[in-house]
């Protein structure tokens, strides 16, 4: 019996020595595996967004009106009520140029105009008088005293100096006729030419009022002051007479709908397409992500140190007014997105000899601590990739 039992301890305490021996076993291999793969060098499966994206870069511009204000009239600026940054409104005065000498101008011209509508009533009136002296009443008068003094001097009623001077009256009578008739046609032409200076002035007075109006200058928009380029003091040329050589007096820009205006090399701007999500970062709001949509791509190509380059512009909704003409930007064009889905690091991917994708993840039972499996990825950025199949959330990958 005591045989037996000793037996049954042996092959107890035999059992026991090997699941010892075992246990040491893995420990020393476990803790051997975690050694050689640190924490740095792991990875989580998480879940999250993923996009395929093109950058675009460059600067922000106002949308539809960026306005170059210059004066209709010439002068000296004489108040500037406005500065960069501010924020003004339709019909809101801008500028004032000096308006003195434009009065005084406009109130000799309303002289002139008012002497040369008295120049056309005496015309008018030397017309009509013409007019009557061509009817040739007095003629008859003398001329029925002319034949009636014929008759009194055939009688011997009258003298022959009597007779004469009836005669002479008729003749001077026939003289006034004839020279009223011929006036008629200058009194007319004097007309005109009346008429035409009364004209000419109101012209003038015309214009000198609407440079007078000119001398003020209105905002067009509602927006905000780009950039100022005049001061008080400052000389200001007409652009109706100057052209575009005329004064910039004002930049003006509608800063609530601008856009960014970047460059997209060739080689990605075949994935572009107009209406494509944009998500806008600027220098000033690191934090801050401005959203915006792709709505022009020009069509042709610029070439710089010997790379083609396409202008896309993308729209932005800026309706606190944060992004400023002419900051620079970043504009991330969304070619593809996936929201909610798993990711890893794309540094945790290998590639086998026939193209498959794989991943490590650590394995205790190897003798390596680590173990490859296969994983089915979508879309990638560089950074991290999609996992659509062979992983799930909370995985821990190795980096490679």
């Amino acid at each position: 019996m005591k045989t037996r039992r000793s037996r049954k301890w042996f092959v107890l305490l035999v059992l026991i020595l090997v699941l010892l021996a075992a246990g040491g076993v893995a420990y020393r291999s476990s803790k051997s595996s975690a050694a050689t793969i640190g924490n740095d060098s792991l990875a989580e499966v998480k879940r999250g967004d993923i996009a395929r994206s093109v950058v675009a870069t460059g600067v922000v511009e106002p949308i539809s009106n960026r306005i170059e204000i210059r004066s209709k009239a010439s002068g000296i600026v004489k108040q500037v009520h406005v500065d960069v940054g501010d924020r003004v409104e339709p019909n809101q005065i801008l500028v004032e140029l000096d308006r003195d000498q434009l009065i005084a101008q406009k109130r000799e011209a309303e002289a002139n105009l008012q002497a040369a509508k008295a120049d056309l009533l005496a015309a008018r009136a030397q017309l009509d008088r013409n007019k009557i002296l061509a009817e040739g009443y007095d003629v008859e008068l003398a001329k029925t005293n002319h034949e009636r003094s014929v008759e009194l001097l055939r009688q011997k009623l009258i003298s022959r100096a009597d007779f004469d001077e009836t005669k002479g009256r008729l003749e001077e009578a026939l003289n006034r006729q004839r020279a009223a008739g011929a006036a008629i046609g200058v009194s007319e032409a004097t007309i005109e030419q009346k008429q035409a200076g009364v004209a000419q002035f109101e012209a003038i007075i015309e214009r000198i009022t609407d440079e007078l109006s000119f001398a003020t200058i209105r905002s067009p928009i509602r927006g905000i002051v780009l950039s100022r380029e005049v001061e008080i003091g400052s000389a200001v040329s007409s652009i109706l007479t100057m052209g575009a050589g005329a004064t910039p007096v004002l930049t003006l820009g509608d800063m609530n709908d601008v856009y960014v205006k970047g460059e997209v090399s060739e080689t990605d701007i075949g994935k572009v397409k107009v209406g494509l999500p944009g998500r806008i970062t600027v220098e000033t709001y690191k934090d801050k992500v401005f959203r915006g949509a792709v709505y022009k791509i020009a069509p042709l190509g610029k070439e710089k140190d010997n790379v083609t380059s396409f202008e896309v512009r993308v729209s932005v909704d800026n309706p606190e007014g944060l992004l400023l003409a002419n900051m620079s930007a970043n504009a991330e064009i969304i070619l593809e997105e996936h929201k909610n889905v798993l990711t890893v690091p794309e540094g945790a991917v290998v590639y086998d000899e026939k193209k498959q994708t794989l991943v490590e993840i650590p394995d205790a039972t190897t003798e390596t601590g680590r173990r490859k499996i296969p994983v089915t990825l979508g879309i990638a950025t560089g950074t991290k990739a999609e996992v659509m199949a062979g992983l799930k959330e909370g995985d821990r990958v190795i980096l490679q």
